[in-house]
């Protein structure tokens, strides 16, 4: 038994007023699940999207596996209203509540989700490493949170190399600047599950790029 190479394309790169369109359309490209990135001005700069928009979604998109990455101060606050959304993944940040992340773990549980824990480039990987028991994933950020067009953090790779070896069936996650030129990095560290945005979104042929991501990966895991 091993984990699978899964890629996630960040839909907050691609045209918001097409939404459904563009979602859609890289589903049909081959995406193995959507990363809907959620961030509340706080804890990032930036805004983005809430529920009620993750709703709408779900409301055209029965089948596919949502993910949120919640940048957000407050997680415990959005568990109910996207565990109502259909979200079927809560990834969240820790920073912001790191003694309380075992207790909001459990509500996102019991909410009926899987649990995903992120944390930023300067977060020591010890800060989650207790946690894992009560998570389905870990979220390695190789960008600061926030923006989208960063560049890939090369130095993130130890994090998800140690985690891999030390948890060879967990999913670990990687999500910033992943793109062709970067995912040799991310697959040979031990990363199963990739988040790509420009990378997929602008693609001339995004069914060969996700295909070209994928494949990196899921050579790494076989090899």
């Amino acid at each position: 038994m091993s984990v699978k190479a899964k890629i996630g394309p960040s839909i907050l790169n691609a045209d918001l007023s097409q939404l459904f369109e563009e979602s859609e359309k890289l589903l049909n490209n081959g995406a193995d699940y959507l990363h809907l990135d959620v961030m509340d001005g706080t804890f990032v700069p930036n805004l983005t999207f809430g529920h009620p928009v993750v709703k709408c979604l779900r409301s055209k998109i029965k089948d596919a596996f949502f993910e949120t990455h919640m940048m957000v101060q407050r997680p415990q606050q959005w568990i109910e209203s996207m565990a109502d959304a259909g979200v079927d993944q809560y990834t969240y940040h820790i920073e912001p509540v790191l003694d309380q992340v075992d207790e909001i773990s459990r509500k996102i549980r019991e909410a009926g989700m899987k649990v995903g824990l992120a944390i930023k480039p300067g977060t020591d990987l010890e800060a989650v490493v207790k946690h894992i028991p009560n998570a389905d994933m870990i979220l390695i950020m190789t960008v600061e949170p926030g923006f989208g067009g960063q560049k890939f953090m090369t130095n993130q790779m130890p994090k998800v190399k140690w985690l891999r070896e030390n948890y060879p069936l967990l999913d670990i996650e990687v999500d910033g600047g992943v793109g062709q030129e970067t995912i040799h990095q991310c697959a040979k560290a031990g990363a199963n599950m990739i988040v790509s945005g420009t990378a997929i979104i602008n693609a001339d042929n995004q069914r060969e790029t996700i295909s070209l991501l994928r494949s990196t990966v899921q050579d790494a895991i076989d090899a």
